[in-house]
């Protein structure tokens, strides 16, 4: 981000051959609004510091629901991170977060695993 020109347009052309673009960690660090009215992405992933003591922190509970509710009005996604427990995903799904990841869903897993999780589940 230290060239604004050079990252939009490497941006607009990653978009133009199909690739989403995403902000890692948002809320946190250099992740800024005005990265959200600069450049085009297509998804945020909230920080996991910010769903960690969720739904017990309202303080959490509220800056998450923010989020939320920005990204649908901006037609962005959102990845959820840190989701470990049930109260978690029923949190965050219940607001319409589209993805969720972190170690309720599963623990990181080898390709061989995967496969076999994905074979032994349902489709839903």
């Amino acid at each position: 981000m230290a060239h604004p020109e050079r990252a939009l347009e490497s941006l607009r052309a990653l978009r133009q051959i199909g690739v989403q673009v995403a902000i890692d960690d948002f809320g946190m660090g250099y992740s800024s609004f005005n990265y959200l009215k600069q450049y085009p992405f297509d998804v945020l992933k909230i920080d996991r510091s910010f769903t960690m003591a969720l739904p017990a922190s309202t303080q959490d509970a509220a800056i998450v629901e923010a989020i939320l509710s920005m990204s649908q009005r901006l037609n962005l996604n959102v990845i959820a991170e840190g989701v470990e427990t049930e109260d978690q995903w029923t949190f965050l799904t219940e607001r319409g977060c589209q993805e969720l990841q972190g170690f309720w869903l599963s623990r990181p897993l080898s390709g061989e695993a995967l496969g076999q999780l994905l074979r032994n589940t349902p489709n839903h």
